[in-house]
């Protein structure tokens, strides 16, 4: 079971680490701790990195260096294009959702992620 639920999470990550930034701008390793904090799987720098690299170059987030403290982080926030993305995704997930009889919906912003592992 864990094997399946890790792969479900790859092939979301990248939606998973967008509704992360759509929570508030973060640095790499904060969104390292918070996807192993909420839904118990770890991921490493060799995966989020180029990621997050990813996204960026399609226009999903956007990041700036944050000099204020004693170490540099590279902060990422995420773009009205990623924004986009999660609506259209709630949208289709919501679809699916209805197809199948569900009521419920899903709002973006809300931990929407953490809900479908429950």
């Amino acid at each position: 079971m864990k094997e399946a639920y890790t792969k479900l999470m790859k092939g979301l990550l990248e939606l998973i680490v967008l509704t992360l930034l759509n929570t508030k701008p973060m640095h790499g390793y904060e969104i390292i701790s918070s996807l192993r904090k909420t839904f118990g799987v770890y991921f490493g720098p060799s995966t989020i990195y180029p990621l997050l690299n990813k996204l960026e170059k399609s226009g999903y987030a956007t990041s700036a260096w944050n000099t204020d403290t004693d170490r540099p982080k590279k902060i990422y926030t995420l773009t009205p294009k990623g924004m986009e993305l999660l609506t259209l995704t709630k949208d289709s997930l919501n679809l699916i959702l209805r197809k199948i009889g569900k009521t419920e919906t899903l709002v973006v912003g809300e931990p929407v992620f953490q809900r479908i592992r429950s």
